[in-house]
């Protein structure tokens, strides 16, 4: 690809030596520097031009008829024209990476490594931003080990792409200090709920719909053979054992995030049995509702349940693949999932 402006150029000169001139190939000479623009720098660029106007000179001494002054002419515009495109191209992308480090910076405060195992549980995760020119957006996960057990957070902030990134790092950041500090979920929740409406309040989101999001807290004691669950308006996380499929579905839903103010804050923990050989998919909700052209959502459920017992890696690698394959490589929405298996220690 980076040649291609060079073997356009030697295809349009030989074109025009060896047919005879009323075809006039030497007319699309123009054309090679107008491609390189697209990828060349500036200099590289202008030494094209400068080639192909001495091809055309050396074209008119053999063929004195075709037209050299316009071509010529031609040339020199295009090539002025490259220049400057290439240039302004440039720099967009010096622009993009900038971003594109803004972007990577950001997501090592919100999504920063995780430890893949810990005592007898195995821990993988997934992330794909729907926005383009940013690799991270509104969804959020953490996962600590404490002295209460193994607390893992998966959330989704309302927006995706960069603008939902510090609502993000508010609550990820709360939930790195209250985890440690509260024994109680509901307490945990409290504090992330405070520290999402705090940070509403300091940075306002624009437009009249408000910012909030969804949270979902779960609990793995050291050595237990439970799970307990705080579900803040989140999807209700699955778990696989041996093809059966459990969903655990919370009895009495919590509020969301920054909305406990206004419906209250009468926070419920859900306990779950959790046996060895079980794996918990939590995920956030672009992933059951990502669509296929036909507008179909991804039927996760019925996926999980085709699954056979792998490593929680394999798992979210099938996912990642059969996810894009669905939706033809289109994400509407932002996409995390956290794929936890218990195991021998």
């Amino acid at each position: 690809m980076r040649l291609s402006p060079v073997i356009l150029t030697v295809v349009i000169a030989s074109l025009a030596y060896t047919t005879p001139p009323e075809m006039a190939f030497s007319r699309l000479l123009p054309a090679a520097p107008a491609l390189a623009a697209a990828m060349w720098p500036v200099l590289p660029t202008v030494l094209l031009g400068t080639v192909c106007l001495l091809l055309m000179i050396g074209l008119s001494l053999v063929f004195p008829d075709l037209g050299t002054w316009w071509t010529a002419a031609g040339i020199i515009a295009v090539t002025v024209a490259a220049a400057y495109g290439s240039h302004v191209r440039l720099k967009w992308e010096r622009t993009l990476f900038q971003v594109r480090l803004v972007a990577d910076a950001a997501q090592q405060v919100v999504l920063s490594p995780m430890p893949r195992r810990i005592g007898g549980i195995e821990i993988e995760s997934l992330y794909l931003a729907a926005a383009a020119e940013a690799r991270i957006g509104g969804d959020f996960y953490e996962v600590v080990d404490t002295a209460y057990g193994v607390r893992l957070l998966i959330g989704d902030v309302r927006g995706k792409g960069l603008p939902a990134v510090g609502a993000a790092a508010a609550i990820v950041n709360a939930f790195r200090e209250a985890a440690y500090g509260e024994s109680d979920l509901v307490e945990v929740a409290r504090r992330l709920d405070a520290s999402s409406t705090r940070y509403n309040a300091a940075f306002p989101p624009e437009g009249p719909m408000e910012r909030f999001a969804t949270a979902l807290l779960v609990e793995i004691p050291h050595g237990g053979t439970r799970i307990d669950i705080l579900n803040c308006g989140h999807p209700p996380p699955l778990v696989l054992n041996r093809g059966k499929l459990r969903v655990l579905d919370s009895a009495n839903p919590s509020p969301l995030l920054s909305l406990a103010e206004l419906i209250g804050d009468q926070y419920t923990v859900d306990h779950f049995d959790f046996a060895t050989g079980d794996v918990l998919l939590l995920y956030t909700d672009g992933i059951a509702e990502a669509r296929a052209r036909n507008g179909e959502f991804f039927p996760l459920t019925a996926w999980m349940r085709r699954q056979p017992a792998a490593h929680p890696r394999d798992l979210l690698a099938a996912l990642h693949r059969d996810l894009l394959r669905y939706s033809k490589g289109r994400l509407d929405d932002d996409i995390a999932a956290l794929a936890v298996r218990l195991c021998d220690p």
